[in-house]
């Protein structure tokens, strides 16, 4: 069995797949990777089903050395990765050999990057799923972030890695603009309210975890009422509480919710708002659902294009 020691842990290292799904009636809700782009591209790039457990590092990475030869890729934000003493690459599968140490650095752009291991962790699943759910302790290494001193298993792999395309991942990564649809309750709002929303730049609050992003800037003035029945609330949807201030539910937000949404982040959009980092600043751009559809075509394309190279 392979095994990876964690020497330090980093500020927020978790293993994260792709979610645990069909169990929101129960108060849980998805978690997964906070980057699903990201993840993907590393686990097929090591020869892993895309849905494979990784580990997400948030704003700094760690240090971990390999006890057996093991081939990996991160992806993500630039962490400024290296190898013993060599700069290892990003959005490549490449090999570490025993005894070697991987330390990946501070982040030099986004808030994420991920470490894929050909053959994935080998953990025990909770509820149909490796992923970490912080807020209440399910899943992962004991349902927590990653400790000094911890050790992974790896399971074996007899696939081969992978040559990605020749694509500047850079480009997925603008977060200065996110593109969202109608929310549900776009009606709690007057047309000047939108018109505000739309127009204004907002900045990513310092308490934004993978619960929500609170974001600073125009307090925003319902016309129907601050509340709703209670309903399901979806990932990527805008909400905005009696304060007026908006906040984007991530992927461990609560299930149900009664406040009105104004807007709803595209799908292919999710994984850039895993990216943003307190201070960042971001607007709106509202897309129609056609744009919607095509955007994320076009991400599916990309990952499809690298999944045939393992088939």
């Amino acid at each position: 069995m392979k095994e990876i020691h964690v020497l330090e842990p980093g500020f927020l290292t978790s293993i994260q797949d792709l979610g645990r799904f069909g169990y929101a009636h129960l108060g849980v809700s998805a978690s997964g990777a906070a980057d699903s782009f990201a993840l993907r591209i590393g686990n097929l790039l090591v020869g892993n089903k895309e849905e494979a457990a990784g580990l997400e590092m948030t704003l700094t990475g760690g240090l971990y050395e390999f006890a057996k030869p093991c081939s990996v890729a991160i992806t993500g934000s630039h962490f400024s990765p290296r190898l013993n003493s060599s700069e290892a690459p990003m959005w490549r599968a490449f090999n570490v050999a025993a005894g070697q140490r991987l330390k990946i650095g501070a982040t030099q752009e986004g808030a994420r990057c991920y470490l894929c291991i050909q053959g994935g962790f080998d953990l025990p699943l909770t509820l149909g799923s490796y992923s970490t759910h912080l807020m209440t302790s399910l899943g992962g290494c004991s349902g927590r972030a990653l400790r000094k001193g911890d050790v992974l298993k790896v399971r074996s792999s007899a696939h081969a890695i992978v040559e990605a395309p020749s694509e500047d991942f850079s480009s997925w990564y603008q977060r200065n603009v996110l593109r969202v649809t109608a929310g549900l309750q776009e009606d709690f709002f007057s047309k000047e309210e939108i018109e505000i929303f739309y127009a204004s730049s907002y900045e990513v609050a310092e308490d934004s975890n993978r619960m929500g992003l609170r974001l600073l800037g125009p307090q925003l003035k319902h016309v129907a009422g601050s509340e709703i029945v209670t309903e399901g609330a979806p990932l990527g949807a805008v909400q905005v509480p009696q304060n007026g201030k908006p906040i984007i539910l991530f992927v461990e937000h609560q299930t149900t919710g009664g406040y009105p949404k104004i807007a709803n982040i595209i799908s292919a959009d999710m994984h850039r708002v895993g990216q943003l980092r307190p201070r960042d600043v971001v607007r709106f751009r509202k897309v129609s659902l056609e744009e919607a559809r095509a955007a994320f075509f076009d991400r599916e394309r990309l990952v499809n294009s690298i999944r045939q190279l393992i088939q």
